[in-house]
């Protein structure tokens, strides 16, 4: 500031110093000596006002570097103070339920109180782990390629790109066409336009009529549009057309469009849609049009009996549909059940797929055969819940255990970690005795369709029940209630001797073996490529 005062002090007398002319005149005689040569007022005028500019224009420019440089200052300032929480700071921010879920490389399970961890490789064989590591990296890079991410390319619009166009939103089924809307260039003057479109999916055109000298590159990949009038140009983009050419259910496009100085980057969404699949409920909308009963049974045909009486006392009409490996098959007299018999001993999960295959409503329930329906047992309520929401499925109670737990995954760059917590997300709208959670007891009204989608792994035969929710994870959208509730038969020793031999049979096979959870644990490792299970 000092230094700027004293230059502007010097200024002042200088320009005091040029008179006996008052500056007007002697500005006046300066420009118009600069068109007279020979003229009384010599060229030395002009010589003055140029260097007295110049001496002015170094003064502001010193008087303003101090300024600029106590900004500069304060800025190198400011960005010493910028730095980053440390990691237990911001692991505090984002953790939930006790897990760290923001995005990282690797994923752990933590050893901490009441949780119970599960390495998957530990339950892996030694001498095979290496060639199932490579055979379960190679099937998972083919389920990459089936289902490729809808999200893996990153798009940032640019600031102050004269070009517009869409950020989201265009998508076409393979082989067809769409217009691709919201192209255009503004705000530019240039003699030329010119203006690039590029895909890899597809080919590009215009519904303009205009010459090819103007629009090249028709139903091509790139399409190169040239014009001198910005009007013209602005009418051809927003007829362009993409064309799909490559067959894939789904699939990105990442399209390229520039003009001379700027590129941007946008998708086109290849997507074929699936047929809806609908379920005639009936012009009566009775529950036995919109709900059959599902069952798996093994040798405990006195347990499947009474669970058939309690369902009709309340539901007399509605299908019944019983899948059973049991040794010796015993029938089951009932006008609306249908009984299907299967190999000895194939499994609980196999059972329930069986089961669901021969659904012709468009919801099912699950209970088991050692359940009892009773007056709190309300269908209807389950099913108003799923009739108005959008839940895949929805649990009730068994002896007022809903079971609802959470699923969170992890998921890491080379395979992921999977954490149980019993509990529940938040409520459920509209319906004060539900939850939205992740998985249920097996007492639930489902949507056939979605059930069949998810399905039951037939390689799970014993005790399995959050397997399914597992593989449902991402697919199913669960709900849980307290209002609806049913019973469970009573575990006393039964006083007839043949039915004791048939339960302590039916605990051999009930009771999970040191061997079986191995195996499912090695089977979540290939199949749903976990490097760790949690729960708590």
């Amino acid at each position: 500031m000092v230094v700027g005062g004293v230059w502007l002090v010097r200024i002042s007398m200088f320009w005091e110093w040029i008179s006996p002319y008052s500056r007007a005149s002697y500005v006046a005689r300066a420009f118009s000596c600069q068109w007279i040569p020979n003229s009384y007022c010599s060229k030395k005028y002009v010589l003055i006002l140029i260097s007295c500019t110049i001496v002015v224009f170094l003064a502001s420019m010193r008087w303003q570097r101090p300024a600029e440089n106590q900004i500069k200052g304060e800025i190198s300032e400011a960005r010493s103070d910028m730095k980053l929480l440390s990691p237990e700071k911001y692991k505090s921010l984002f953790t939930y339920n006790g897990i760290w879920l923001a995005p990282i490389p690797q994923c752990e399970c933590a050893e901490v109180d009441h949780v119970h961890v599960y390495q998957m490789e530990d339950y892996i064989d030694k001498k095979d782990l290496a060639s199932i590591k490579e055979r379960r990296q190679r099937e998972f890079e083919h389920y990459q390629k089936r289902y490729p991410s809808m999200t893996q390319d990153l798009i940032i619009a640019k600031p102050n790109v004269p070009l517009s166009y869409p950020i989201q939103g265009v998508q076409v089924m393979p082989l067809h066409t769409v217009m691709i809307p919201g192209l255009g260039l503004h705000g530019v003057t240039e003699e030329k336009y010119q203006v690039i479109l590029r895909a890899s999916l597809g080919t590009l055109d215009t519904l303009a009529d205009v010459s090819d000298d103007v629009v090249r590159g028709r139903g091509k990949k790139e399409l190169l549009i040239l014009t001198s009038d910005v009007e013209l140009l602005n009418f051809i983009l927003e007829h362009v057309t993409y064309t799909s050419v490559v067959y894939q259910l789904t699939a990105v496009d990442m399209m390229s469009f520039e003009s001379r100085d700027h590129v941007v980057q946008f998708p086109v969404i290849i997507w074929q849609p699936s047929l809806p699949k609908l379920f005639d409920p009936g012009a009566d909308r009775k529950i036995r049009s919109l709900v059959t009963i599902t069952t798996k049974t093994f040798l405990r045909y006195h347990k499947l009996r009474l669970l058939i009486k309690s369902i009709r006392q309340y539901y007399p009409d509605i299908k019944i549909i019983v899948a059973d490996d049991s040794e010796v098959p015993e029938k089951i007299i009932d006008e609306n059940v249908e009984h299907y018999i299967m190999p000895f001993g194939k499994g609980w999960f196999a059972g329930r797929n069986l089961a669901i295959s021969q659904v012709t409503t468009k919801y099912y329930l699950w209970v088991d055969d050692d359940f009892f329906f009773t007056e709190n047992t309300k269908i209807e309520k389950l099913l108003d819940v799923l009739e108005r929401t959008n839940l895949d499925m929805v649990g009730g109670s068994v002896n007022g255990n809903t079971y609802s737990f959470q699923l969170l995954y992890e998921q890491g760059d080379d395979s992921g970690c999977l954490h149980l917590r019993y509990g529940s997300f938040h409520k459920l709208e509209g319906f004060p005795n539900c939850v939205v959670t992740s998985g249920v007891v097996n007492f639930y009204l489902a949507h056939t369709d979605k059930s069949r989608h998810v399905g039951y792994d037939p390689l799970l035969q014993r005790v399995a029940h959050s397997e399914f929710f597992m593989d449902g994870l991402g697919i199913l959208l669960v709900g849980s209630c307290t209002d609806v509730s049913i019973s469970h038969q009573a575990h006393n020793p039964t006083s007839d001797p043949n039915l004791t031999k048939v339960e302590e049979q039916y605990k051999k096979f009930r009771t999970n073996t040191q061997a079986q959870v191995q195996f499912k644990l090695s089977l979540h490792y290939f199949k749903n490529q976990l490097k760790c299970y949690s729960r708590r």
